[in-house]
């Protein structure tokens, strides 16, 4: 095995499932530190914490190679005050505490990924947004993310490297953007979204996973980096490509207001999707970093396998 162990706070969601099962062929033992408790598999093992207090899930992070924070609520939800409060503080409290714990002790991770979101960026669709001259935008979103990185480098850790992981829309088959947007073209309505010129910033699940391990095995890394694919796409050129792939010649296009009409009925925001994210991950590809996949048509493809 190269890895002896990887611990994945928050790891038993999506994100933790990918990372989970890249991991399990290469590490001696993968901890989960989740909310509810979860039969072991295999060498897969969950350890219960609330993210809130110190518990004997401290004793998990000894040692460990690789420390991943992944815990934070959906912000695919209606940003009333209660889901506001709630996004913060799955946030925040945890990220806080791991930095109380990791910053004491003798034997810590020997580094630490925090998710972060490519979200943080201002709306753009003049010119793509890096980690050295890209703009922080304004917004609900935005703040979350600036609070969530500053919570994470405020507290030094000596002996533990840092990342922030800023993570765009990830795609695959269980991912939470691609099945919903795969039944909009099952069912006719995958058209544009908007005037669909906005851009989105995708990234394949298996990259997401790569860049991982790639950050753990570069001692180099610290900081902040870009997780997205270097060939962001527009709205329109995402959906045009799951209908081609589907072979579905049809899409009907939701305009602005159907979509403002949609989302409080599904309980989300409009940002989500009406927001151009377009983000490039200029210190991945500067450093070295090779993507698998970087052709949205290729992406589309695997998450339909």
């Amino acid at each position: 095995m190269k890895y002896q162990k990887i611990v994945l706070a928050g790891g038993n969601g999506y994100l933790g499932t990918v990372l989970a099962s890249h991991f399990k062929l290469l590490a001696d033992e993968i901890i989960i530190l989740a909310r509810k408790a979860a039969p072991a598999d295999g060498n897969v093992k969950t350890v219960v914490w609330d993210g809130k207090t110190e518990g004997d899930w401290v004793e998990e992070l000894n040692g460990a190679d690789l420390l991943v924070n992944l815990c934070g609520k959906s912000v695919n939800c209606r940003y009333t005050d209660k889901n506001k409060q709630e996004i913060f503080d799955s946030r925040l409290l945890p990220t806080a505490l791991l930095n109380k714990v990791v910053a004491r002790m003798e034997n810590p991770p020997r580094v630490w990924i925090n998710s972060s979101s490519a979200t943080i960026y201002r709306h753009a669709e003049d010119r793509p947004q890096d980690e050295l001259t890209g703009e922080i935008g304004e917004g609900f979103s935005v703040a979350v993310c600036k609070a969530w990185e500053r919570k994470f480098f405020q507290t030094n850790t000596p002996n533990t490297r840092k990342i922030a992981l800023r993570i765009g829309i990830v795609l695959g088959k269980e991912s939470a953007v691609f099945p919903p947007l795969h039944n909009l073209v099952k069912f006719g309505l995958g058209g544009k979204q908007g005037d669909g010129n906005q851009y989105v910033n995708w990234v394949y699940e298996q990259d997401v996973a790569n860049i991982v391990e790639w950050l753990l095995q570069h001692p180099e890394t610290d900081g902040v980096f870009n997780c997205v694919a270097p060939n962001a796409v527009k709205n329109k050129t995402l959906m045009d490509t799951i209908r081609a792939v589907c072979h579905m010649p049809l899409g009907l296009r939701a305009p602005k207001w159907l979509l403002a009409m949609g989302a409080v009925l599904i309980g989300t925001e409009t940002e989500l999707i009406l927001k151009s994210r377009w983000v490039y991950p200029k210190r991945l590809l500067d450093m070295g970093y090779r993507f698998e996949v970087t052709d949205i048509e290729n992406a589309v493809k695997a998450c339909l396998k």
